[in-house]
């Protein structure tokens, strides 16, 4: 091998080098901003159509995250809850109550949440132990389970008449804290891969 060839060759090399960290930097990110879509629940009844949900994620100075969500086009003066869910759509895995919202007069609706909503999100149960029950849907103790990562978002109507109204089923969910009675999933982040929900970006 001559010295150009191997000058080229050595170029070629940090080229590609350089190229990979940039990529990964470019998925690593502080801030993102992303659509969710209809769910496949709304989809598949043809409801919910004009109606448009958006996120954005941003990290603080304490390393924390901020996360808007908002509603446009949507039914006027309904419930909404927030979930944040270990994949998209059903059966969802490890799931958890982040916040809701009512949509106004003009369909639209919001809501701001603080924690960590970035890579490290998860939840684990390093034991099985006795857990308060609070109202009758309650398990009374909690399965054991290593760390699992929640990287999903999900929005479900406060109740199944709400959905009802919205042209959906009327189907009970448990994804509520008022006795766990809620409708079905209106919006989520399925437009996402199943273990690359949109919250893996942020570092």
């Amino acid at each position: 091998m001559n010295r150009t060839t191997r000058r080229v060759l050595l170029m070629l090399g940090a080229a590609l080098v350089v190229s990979a960290l940039a990529t990964a930097a470019a998925f690593a990110v502080d801030s993102t901003s992303f659509k969710m879509v209809r769910s496949q629940t709304a989809t598949a009844n043809d409801c919910l159509e004009g109606a448009k949900a958006h996120v954005d994620v941003r990290t603080t100075a304490t390393d924390q995250q901020i996360m808007d969500v908002a509603l446009n086009h949507a039914p006027e003066n309904t419930e909404f809850e927030v979930f944040i869910t270990q994949q998209a759509n059903a059966p969802f895995g490890v799931s958890w109550y982040q916040a809701d919202f009512d949509t106004n007069d003009n369909g639209f609706g919001e809501v701001r949440a603080r924690g960590i909503f970035s890579e490290e999100l998860f939840a684990f149960a390093p034991g099985s132990v006795r857990a308060p029950q609070v109202d009758d849907a309650d398990a009374d103790t909690n399965p054991a389970f290593a760390p699992v990562h929640t990287y999903h978002v999900g929005l479900w109507f406060g109740s199944p008449e709400e959905a009802a109204a919205a042209g959906c089923p009327d189907n009970p969910t448990q994804f509520d804290g008022g006795g766990h009675v809620a409708g079905v999933q209106a919006f989520s982040t399925r437009n996402f891969g199943a273990l690359h929900g949109p919250l893996r970006q942020i570092q």
